[in-house]
């Protein structure tokens, strides 16, 4: 089997993650924001109960279409169209929870403060939550602030971004901790890309 056929087109800090056994006691897994389920192949080929949320429908869809391929036992019904910032799901119901490019398409500070703690919300304790999201670390002088948090990117884009003491202040507020350390990727000085994993404790 091919790195590929095993993982699909996952993000590589997720990745990462699973090379260093991490989720490796989990057993129901939330992709909020899933899209067409990239970061869900090793989820559904290895016996986690595994979910799914988006607010496309032809990306739940899509995921459906990928659970039935390749965990037919996982109900269909764990993919659902839903918003990131009101998720229809009973607290401490999930043992890991991924956002992954989603947080940065927050319209405002209330939004995005929202679909945080409501990823929180929905972890045990014990659980965690993986996270990639534009930042501005590493490239504060080349961003142009808007309004409400966003800012236009040197790529042309607009986007909510977080700082570091953004990212810390919200890891305590929510009672959490870091299991990795704040990662940043910076692309050619055109967007950041920060990597947070935090544990509910």
């Amino acid at each position: 089997m091919s790195l590929h056929q095993a993982f699909g087109n996952i993000d590589i800090y997720l990745f990462d993650q699973l090379l260093k056994g991490r989720y490796d006691d989990c057993k129901k897994v939330l992709d909020i924001g899933c899209g067409g389920g990239r970061n869900l192949h090793w989820f559904l080929k290895n016996g986690y109960e595994v979910f799914g949320v988006d607010q496309s429908a032809d990306s739940v869809a899509a995921c459906k279409q990928l659970a039935a391929e390749l965990a037919p036992g996982n109900p269909l019904n764990n993919f659902k169209v839903m918003a990131a910032d009101h998720l229809m799901f009973d607290n401490n119901s999930f043992d890991l929870a991924v956002s992954s490019a989603v947080l940065h398409f927050a319209s405002d500070e209330n939004h995005f403060d929202l679909m945080v703690r409501e990823a929180f919300r929905v972890l045990k304790p014990g659980g965690y939550l993986f996270a990639r999201l534009a930042s501005d670390i590493g490239i504060e002088s080349l961003v142009k602030p808007l309004s409400n948090g966003r800012y236009l990117l040197p790529d042309g884009s607009e986007r909510f971004l977080v700082n570091l003491q953004t990212l810390l202040r919200y890891t305590e507020e929510l009672n959490g901790r870091l299991y990795e350390p704040i990662k940043t990727t910076n692309v050619q000085n055109l967007r950041c890309m920060t990597t947070w994993c935090v544990q509910k404790k």
